[in-house]
């Protein structure tokens, strides 16, 4: 995985390729799932996930408090994909992940908007290209 060097040791992290297309529609349906596909056409969903909380489509926080959030949790296991990569990245021993972990690049397309998602999908982490945007965090 690509992560920053000060990335913790007991991190176990997996690489698995091809899959970030499965793991955005698995977010789609369980963060943005009470939208219709009227609702999800309006608000570019399928543009960017992060339109979700952009659009006030859903409750979430947001800014630091997003970031608060994400850093509370606990964390097992949980998956980290981009909007642009088929890559996906699982980590386990997950619970010192924090925002600084992260290869995260708003000026690059590909590194521009991560998602951070719970292995069980109760929660989700987003931060996205956009500097005025997010970042985000959502629970259920």
């Amino acid at each position: 995985m690509k992560v920053r060097k000060e990335i913790r040791k007991e991190l176990e992290v997996l690489e698995t390729l091809n899959w970030g297309g499965y793991f955005r529609k698995s977010w789609e349906y369980n963060f943005a799932g009470h939208l219709s596909k009227e609702e999800k056409n309006a608000i570019y969903l399928d543009s960017f996930l992060w339109h979700l909380c952009s659009w006030e489509a859903v409750k979430c926080s947001t800014k630091g408090e997003a970031v608060r959030f994400f850093h509370a949790q606990e964390k097992d296991k949980c998956l980290i994909f981009y909007q642009h990569l088929d890559t996906v990245y699982k980590v386990e021993n997950a619970k010192s992940l924090i925002v600084r972990d992260l290869l995260y690049n708003p000026s690059h397309l590909l590194y521009g908007d991560i998602y951070v998602m719970d292995w069980e999908k109760k929660w989700t982490f987003m931060m996205t290209h956009e500097r005025e945007c997010g970042p985000y965090f959502i629970c259920t």
